[in-house]
């Protein structure tokens, strides 16, 4: 099973990769934002994955990866970071295509939004002693003001995109975190986390989620925008 998440990874891309190509969908017109946004994402979450893992506040098991690494992190660690952001943020145009009216109303969103900031900010400084959960709580918390206090639009179709995309989610990580295999891909060292589990998914991985997708969506829409300014 050395190549379980190299296929969660490949399964996770495929369907959205071929796809991409749909005469309607034209997923392939948003490349360029999405690459920009999977490099920025890389290089603030290559960093965090490091340290995490070199510190053992979570690490891999070597029953399903490859044996490859670099900097400490399985190959299939970094084909995450372009498998999954692809794959959600196809999932969010995709959804917005067919359901073109798919958003909360600008007041709701806005409430939701700082609803969100106090949530996010309340647990980074209560709990500042564990370090996944402050470091992605305190993420959530900057790049959700950043949002609603410039590109709330932004959140008027995500925040219900986000609930879709908490179906794969919940599949890909389950398996990750042990749900449906004897042993977990990814293991966590509860002292450094808020120790809640959604099934065996630390409730922590779908900030982290949230962050990572939002990132992608927040500089797909600063390109395009920049690309019809020129």
């Amino acid at each position: 099973m050395h190549y379980l998440y190299l296929l969660l990874n490949l399964g996770s891309l495929s369907v959205p990769f071929i796809f991409s190509f749909h005469p309607k969908l034209k997923f392939y017109k948003h490349w360029k934002g999405l690459a920009i946004g999977t490099l920025i994402g890389l290089l603030v979450f290559i960093p965090w994955d490091v340290f995490f893992t070199l510190n053992n506040y979570w690490g891999f098991n070597p029953k399903y990866y490859l044996g490859i690494t670099l900097f400490g992190l399985p190959i299939e660690e970094w084909l995450f970071f372009l498998c999954i952001p692809y794959a959600c943020v196809f999932t969010h145009y995709a959804l917005l295509y067919y359901f073109p009216n798919l958003k909360l109303k600008a007041g709701v969103t806005k409430l939701i939004g700082y609803l969100l900031i106090f949530i996010f900010f309340i647990i980074t400084i209560y709990n500042f002693d564990k370090w996944y959960t402050s470091v992605n709580f305190g993420l959530a918390t900057i790049l959700t003001i950043l949002v609603v206090n410039k590109d709330y639009d932004i959140l008027q179709s995500y925040l219900i995109t986000f609930l879709v995309m908490l179906i794969p989610f919940f599949i890909v990580n389950g398996f990750l975190t042990g749900s449906f295999i004897p042993q977990e891909v990814v293991w966590y060292d509860n002292t450094e986390n808020l120790g809640i589990r959604m099934f065996t998914i630390p409730v922590e991985d779908s900030i982290y989620a949230f962050s990572l997708i939002l990132l992608n969506l927040l500089v797909i829409k600063k390109v395009e925008n920049k690309k019809k300014t020129t």
